[in-house]
């Protein structure tokens, strides 16, 4: 078997191929259907939509697991620590990315500030069907959000099926089944069930520190159909989860500096973290089709979050450098320690409901309204505060007075403190219209419209209108020309409403970006397979903006818009068979941000990519093809957010080291439905047994999500001490799937 190995040179827009018109010209006036691209499941009108296969999620190697660790593997999308299923896309942090399950919109923890305390996503990869993502100019039916729009849509089992998996850091069992009087080619009722369980301690502890880890996390999801008949359906999505994660540090040693100035930092800690997050949602949806013009649908929605970060760790330390020859130590530059405490207890609660009806007068034509009202609860109780302690005096130490030789007040290094309880409503519209048509022999599609919102809180009204055209030339050459762009607002929310002192900002508004998306899509054949060649060049001008500081995973906002700030960049990525029959990737980005404070001038953003390179790859051994091996690469540059947490950015520019590292997977199916294995006995229940290895990290390569920085006390210089992210690790799985 032939592979294709391509040079990162030809992952550039191949716009000069054969533009030249093809020989028959003659114009078709009976047209039934404009077809842009190859039909594929899960109808959508928006242009910059990329469909992720639901199978190549599932079978990524990665230890988020779900669907986005694949998807950080596109060119557009970014994240720094593989402990977490949250990305960042094009500049923009991760409150900035719009999720939704059968186009109803979700929530994720609010309290998570370190990449250990997640658990798993919600979406469950084994009850997904289509996977929709847009990196930026999504249609008005999405809500308001500056970065990106994942929709998730759920599948309706056909039969009666078990399925399931167990591995060292966890498992699922997935069943679902379908009955009843068939109605337009699907059954009657259809139920689909699912759980799961993971428990990260064995990973965890590949981060070289003396730590009792027990972080346990479960879920359970339902998706139910009901057909009444072939016009009218019911369908309900449940889901319940629970995460608790408890710490117990006792020491730890972090090596650092360099060749001739080798640093130490030692540290023994007393104390714990017990943190807990609970999630229930629950959507019931009615769906009236009276015809083929017409469709209806009605949304009633819930969703419940209660979240509790309680944590007392005290800790001492010393910073020493060693003699490099002999490892001896030599200067003890700093001793000293620091309190860190926390009782944060947050409750959320929405509810409402949404409205939503299409009309297609033809094929070729779409228009699209939709209301949605959303009752919002939120309590938040906020005691959260540091103190440091450097050679026996308090950071930050107060001046002494020299007439009395007294020192000043203990001051913490900062204190949060808040009580907050807010019930705002929500309301929203949009109305969009699509259309596909012939401009002479070439081929075009426009999707424009609007949506306005208003929330109660700061009683502002929003206006965001958007636009995508695309134009595919009568050419010989199979290309495809996109422009899109609009307004886009980040609403805010729980968390930039909440400044820097722990109080809720009713003056808060909306940050605002104005976005402008220029892309190319050009297919090919080589070596008689498919490929997909895809190049996007976007600018971002963004205003009202709210600085934040970013501290591991957890995002602090300061509570003002009182920054603007601007995005550009250029996504590529290469898509295709690179071995027959399977679908790999590479992807390439670069992109900076930048953002102005009170007007002080133009400074990197703390989610400033720059360069990023990425692949999934997959292939399978000609003879044996039931051996399968699947590969995730990611190199991104360093994010600028090395710098002390809630200093002045413009004193502190401290890029993280690149972030590098390599997943792999190694399958063997005993069992395949595709090969038609022939199995007896006990084995013919079986419709698929797969057993398989996972090396996570491959090379090892320690990776730093961020920097704590310790001071010298006798000099006031500050030391970036890495916080490292997992090491290699050695996972082993087992698939199955009865009949």
């Amino acid at each position: 078997m032939k592979k294709l190995v391509l040079p990162l040179s030809l992952m550039v827009p191949m716009l000069v191929f054969s533009q030249t018109k093809k020989k028959d010209t003659t114009k078709v006036t009976d047209i039934e259907e404009v077809v842009f691209q190859k039909k594929i499941v899960g109808k959508t009108t928006d242009l910059t939509n990329v469909k992720i296969s639901a199978k190549d999620a599932k079978n990524a190697a990665t230890i988020s697991g779900g669907i986005e660790g694949v998807l950080k593997t596109l060119p557009s999308v970014n994240s720094n620590t593989e402990l977490s299923s949250q990305y960042m896309v094009r500049g923009g942090n991760y409150d900035e990315n719009l999720i939704y399950i059968n186009d109803i919109e979700i929530y994720r923890p609010f309290l998570i500030r370190n990449s250990q305390q997640e658990g798993m996503s919600i979406i469950n990869p084994d009850m997904v069907s289509t996977v929709n993502f847009s990196a930026g100019g999504f249609e008005p039916r999405y809500g308001d959000k500056m970065s990106s729009a994942l929709n998730i849509y759920y599948r309706e089992p056909e039969k009666f099926e078990l399925s399931g998996e167990g591995s060292l850091i966890g498992g699922r069992l997935t069943t679902g089944f379908a009955g009843g009087k068939t109605v337009d080619d699907k059954k009657r009722f259809t139920a689909l069930f699912s759980g799961r369980y993971r428990n990260t301690n064995l990973v965890l502890n590949t981060l070289k520190e003396d730590t009792n880890f027990n972080p346990t996390y479960w879920d359970f999801q339902t998706y139910l159909n009901y057909h009444i008949s072939p016009k009218f359906s019911l369908s309900f999505i449940g889901y319940y989860s629970k995460n608790d994660y408890e710490m117990i540090p006792k020491s730890q040693s972090v090596d650092f500096g360099s060749l001739q100035r080798p640093l130490n930092l030692t540290v023994f800690y007393n104390g714990k973290e017990d943190d807990k997050y609970k999630n229930m949602m629950g959507t019931f949806s009615m769906n009236y089709k009276p015809s083929d013009k017409w469709r209806f649908t009605l949304d009633s929605f819930s969703y419940q979050n209660r979240e509790r970060e309680y944590y007392s760790i005290a800790s001492a330390y010393i910073l020493q450098t060693f003699d490099p020859i002999t490892g001896a130590p030599i200067t003890s530059y700093d001793t000293g320690g620091q309190i860190e405490h926390a009782r944060n207890d947050l409750f959320v609660r929405t509810y409402g409901t949404q409205f939503r009806a299409r009309f297609s007068p033809d094929v070729n034509t779409d228009i699209e309204v939709g209301f949605k009202y959303e009752k919002e609860n939120l309590k938040d109780l906020t005691n959260e505060w540091k103190l440091k302690d450097s050679a026996g005096y308090s950071m930050p130490r107060p001046i002494d007075d020299p007439r009395f030789g007294t020192p000043g007040d203990l001051d913490l290094l900062y204190h949060i403190s808040g009580n907050n309880h807010i019930e705002p409503t929500r309301m929203s519209a949009y109305a969009q219209y699509s259309k596909k048509f012939f401009w002479g022999t070439n081929k075009v599609f426009v999707n424009a419209g609007a949506r306005v919102s208003n929330w109660s809180f700061n009683k502002e009204t929003i206006f965001s209108p958007r636009f995508q055209v695309a134009v595919k030339p009568d050419w010989d050459t199979d290309m495809l020309f996109k422009l899109s762009g609009g307004v886009y607002y980040q609403s805010p929310f729980y968390k930039e409403i909440k400044d820097l002192e722990g109080n809720f900002n009713q003056n808060i508004k909306s940050q605002r970006s104005l976005q402008m998306i220029l892309a190319n899509d050009y297919e090919f054949e080589m070596y008689d397979r498919p490929f997909k060649l895809t190049t996007e060049a976007y600018y971002k001008k963004m205003d009202d903006l709210i600085p934040y500081y970013m501290d591991n995973v957890r995002i602090r906002y300061s509570g003002q818009n009182n920054a603007s700030g601007y995005a550009y960049g250029l996504d590529t990525r290469l898509y295709g068979e690179f071995v027959p029959g399977i679908d790999s990737w590479l992807s390439a980005s670069y992109a900076r941000v930048y953002e102005n404070i009170d007007g002080r001038g133009d400074i990197p953003r703390p989610t400033d990519q720059r360069f990023r390179f990425a692949m999934f790859y997959q292939d399978y051994m000609p003879a044996f093809p039931q051996m399968r091996v699947n590969l995730t690469l990611v190199y991104a540059m360093g994010l600028p957010t090395g710098a002390p947490v809630l200093t002045d950015p413009y004193q502190y520019q401290k890029t993280l080291p690149s972030y590098k590292r390599v997943d792999l997977g190694l399958s063997y199916a005993f069992i395949d439905p595709k090969e038609k294995n022939k199995a007896y006995g006990f084995w013919g229940n079986f419709d698929e047994l797969t057993l398989g290895v996972q090396v996570f990290n491959a090379f090892n390569i320690r990776n730093t999500v961020a920097n704590q920085w310790i001071t010298d006390a006798n000099t006031n210089l500050m030391y970036p001490v890495p916080v490292r992210l997992t090491g290699r690790f050695f996972n082993v799985k087992l698939e199955f799937k009865i009949k």
